[in-house]
């Protein structure tokens, strides 16, 4: 750590902010364990698409949205970003701001500085945070955020907040902690730098001739006159697009469902890298628009749950005792091997996966 200490102080942070940050810093073993167990990569899509896209974060995407619904507009007025993309990230990355993370950025950075994956970008980022609170923009206090280092409504890394972070409310702060506005115009900015194209769709659902063969990739773009000549069409039975260009997306394989996705799309994989996160925010968007569920149901006969559905499944683990921890709808290693344990007692294939099936196991046994 003392390394760090240095580093920091030889790019040119205050010796105040050096000690304030990282005066009694300990190495935080939960960071690193976090950091190999990153749900976007590692869940089912349908587990993933099932706590992201559930009726209480459309409902609440909803409210937010009257609440802020001049921010939003200036916003997009601005930057051409559409307003329900915007309020779904936001719905995605934070949960509207209830959840913004609880890791003290300089410790989890450290920590990940010093355990030997990536160390050289998060020393990197370390630096960078520090940075951004002797500027002034965001308290050192207030630099709490995901095991990773992103932080704020919108959840930026520090060296994206320092490229692309706008003061949008004009209290000559870019304060994306405490400053919903400065946030979503911040995420808008990064789309917008990223290709966002105002009045282009991020994508929508298709239907595939049965014996389809061509090509499959958000990469392998084409136009929607191509599309249709390989006999692709809209889900809902309107018409394809009569310009842009779109790739195929299968997240699922080729019994699940499809779509064709825009630059707008590649856009918010940009944000996290992952097509199964694009596709949560394009979802999402959706249904704050009022549009329905998919067409196609995913490939599974058991089903992901939604949060609620989560806590309910937790609540009946520790009315079984079988759950010593909280029902908060959140699945950690304890759920995990609860899960198992009922699972095991039920005489099902030992998963530890929050799935419909267990769900109703419990349930009946309740």
């Amino acid at each position: 750590m003392k390394g760090i200490r240095g580093d920091a102080l030889k790019a040119g942070v205050r010796a105040d902010i050096v000690t304030a940050a990282l005066g009694d810093i300990r190495f935080d073993e939960k960071v690193v364990r976090f950091s190999r167990n990153q749900p976007e990569y590692k869940l089912a899509i349908w587990d993933y698409m099932a706590f992201l896209v559930d009726e209480a974060r459309i409902a609440d995407g909803r409210t937010m949205m009257r609440i802020e619904a001049k921010t939003l507009a200036a916003i997009e007025k601005t930057y051409g970003v559409d307003r329900f993309v915007l309020t779904a990230l936001w719905g995605v990355e934070s949960d509207y701001g209830k959840i913004e993370g609880d890791f003290f950025l300089p410790r989890a950075l450290a920590s990940l500085a010093c355990s030997g994956r990536r160390a050289r970008m998060f020393r990197g980022e370390l630096i960078q945070a520090l940075k951004i609170a002797a500027a002034g923009d965001v308290k050192l206090k207030d630099l709490h955020g995901s095991w990773a280092g992103a932080f704020g409504h919108t959840q930026f890394m520090p060296s994206t907040w320092r490229r692309l972070a706008v003061d949008f409310d004009r209290d000559g702060r870019r304060d994306i902690v405490n400053s919903v506005a400065d946030a979503l115009a911040s995420s808008a900015n990064f789309l917008r730098k990223s290709g966002w194209r105002s009045g282009l769709p991020w994508g929508f659902e298709v239907k595939l001739p049965a014996k389809y063969k061509g090509p499959v990739g958000r990469g392998k773009k084409a136009s929607p006159a191509t599309w249709a000549k390989r006999g692709v069409t809209r889900a809902d039975g309107s018409a394809l697009p009569r310009s842009g260009s779109y790739g195929l997306l299968r997240p699922a394989g080729r019994n699940g469902p499809a779509f064709l996705v825009s630059r707008n799309f590649d856009a918010l994989y940009s944000y996290n890298a992952a097509e199964s996160y694009a596709l949560a925010i394009s979802h999402l968007s959706d249904r704050l628009k009022g549009k329905g569920a998919f067409t196609k149901a995913w490939p599974t006969n058991d089903p992901g749950l939604s949060r609620a559905q989560r806590k309910r499944l937790q609540e009946l683990l520790i009315a079984q005792g079988l759950y010593k921890g909280e029902a908060d709808g959140r699945m950690g290693p304890l759920t995990a091997a609860a899960i198992r344990l009922a699972e095991r007692k039920a005489g099902l294939k030992e998963t530890g996966r929050p799935g419909a099936r267990i769900l109703e196991v419990l349930t009946g046994n309740n």
